[in-house]
């Protein structure tokens, strides 16, 4: 891929991800847990993973979040965004790398969005300075198991769809 041609495609890349989390901003979600998000935006993270390199990948992430919340967040929103999506790459991007074939485009989301919302809840009790919101984690990651098959098998299509475009 071209230099310009990679160019292009990241910053496609970051503005579909800033469109997928206003979106979801938009959408009421029946979810028992409040704060749980569908996590759209990390569909985007999920298929740079997988195509771009991880300073790329980075990049994408950094933007996102920083465009995002000036657009429609707020500083604490900035925060907990940063920390949860800075983690949830590390930890996706390991998995992506020692995984091999072993550990699926799924299983990869499904890592992310845990530490996700780890990387959330660990700025919570810095925000609020009690651990005890901890014990919120549990029902956190359950519901962050049921987002990160969605944002995996999305990824996935979203993949095959961008490869049949050579990019």
């Amino acid at each position: 891929m071209s230099k310009n041609r990679k160019m292009v495609f990241i910053s496609l890349l970051v503005a579909q991800a800033i469109v997928l989390n206003i979106v979801e901003r938009m959408i009421p979600v029946p979810f028992i847990t409040p704060g749980s998000k569908l996590g759209l935006a990390n569909i985007i993270t999920v298929v740079a993973i997988y195509m771009l390199t991880f300073k790329d990948t980075f990049a994408i992430v950094i933007l996102r979040v920083i465009m995002a919340s000036i657009l429609v967040g707020n500083m604490t929103g900035f925060f907990y965004s940063l920390s949860g999506g800075i983690l949830s790459l590390i930890a996706m991007y390991i998995a992506y790398r020692l995984g091999g074939e072993g550990i699926s485009i799924i299983g990869v989301s499904i890592i992310g969005a845990v530490f996700h919302n780890v990387g959330q809840v660990i700025i919570a009790a810095v925000v609020i300075q009690n651990i005890k919101i901890t014990t919120y984690l549990p029902v956190l990651l359950i519901a962050g198991i049921g987002t990160g098959i969605f944002v995996g098998l999305t990824a996935k299509q979203l993949i095959v769809y961008l490869k049949k475009f050579n990019f």
